[in-house]
């Protein structure tokens, strides 16, 4: 008797581009999956209540998958159907720092070498907002060297302890998906391989032709974040939507 345990693994392997960098991406720390085949079903009814025959009308494969890893490489080429540029698009949150005694009040921060963007400033004892204003004249309010990534503070709040949170780039570590808005139509496909086993025998799926149509990113609380992908099957150039494997 064959059975089944566990949230088994699935693979996903572009299709539409060939080439250099497109290999399967699995999807890591797999929570579960769902695979349903449906059909529409047409009943023929005559003069009695029951239908006289029954015949299956328009099929489809859906798939919903729950994981923990994030991978760009996999969200790059399932779901966006991009390729990816080295380098990170990276946040630093409430970065510690004190407004100098001394003019020109500057705090530069840990990475204003590779400064993107301003995410706001706060008094580290209160937690209070400073406004960001063009010249900064009173307490409370600041202003940016964008260029530069130097934050300019007023002489009122000399030696005041501050968080800086902002955005910067790692040019040469992680992946950086950039979201272009593209032509409708344009679809990234990939085949999908599922497997689950118990006690040495296993039960494989693989679907030939995917796509995916939905991908959430929930955060929460206390929790891990469960990426949701859900995606549909179709056949392939040649008529054939994959194969089921079992033991018996």
């Amino acid at each position: 008797m064959q059975l089944s345990f566990g949230s088994g693994a699935i693979w996903g392997e572009r299709t539409d581009v060939i080439g250099s960098g497109i290999g399967p991406r699995q999807f890591g720390v797999l929570q579960d999956i769902q695979i349903d085949f449906d059909w529409s079903d047409k009943e023929l009814y005559g003069q009695l209540q029951f239908p006289v025959a029954i015949a299956r009308g328009q099929g489809k494969i859906v798939g919903k998958a729950k994981f923990a890893q994030i991978l760009g490489l996999l969200y790059s080429d399932i779901f966006f159907g991009v390729t990816p540029a080295t380098g990170q698009f990276a946040v630093s949150q409430l970065e510690a720092a004190t407004v100098p005694a001394t003019t020109p009040y500057s705090v530069i921060p840990a990475n204003a070498a590779s400064y993107n963007d301003d995410l706001g400033v706060s008094y580290a004892a209160t937690g209070k907002r400073f406004n960001r204003v063009t010249t900064p004249s009173t307490t409370g309010q600041y202003s940016v060297n964008f260029a530069t990534g130097a934050y300019i503070f007023s002489s009122a709040d000399a030696n005041a302890a501050i968080l800086i949170s902002y955005t910067y780039n790692l040019p040469t570590s992680g992946n950086r998906l950039t979201l272009a808005n593209q032509p409708m139509g344009i679809t990234p496909t990939f085949k999908a391989t599922f497997y689950t086993a118990y006690n040495g025998s296993g039960t494989a799926l693989r679907l030939n032709a995917c796509t995916a149509n939905k991908l959430s990113l929930p955060t929460k609380l206390d929790a891990w974040t469960i990426s949701e992908l859900d995606f549909m099957a179709f056949a392939d150039a040649s008529g054939t939507i994959g194969y089921l494997s079992t033991v018996e």
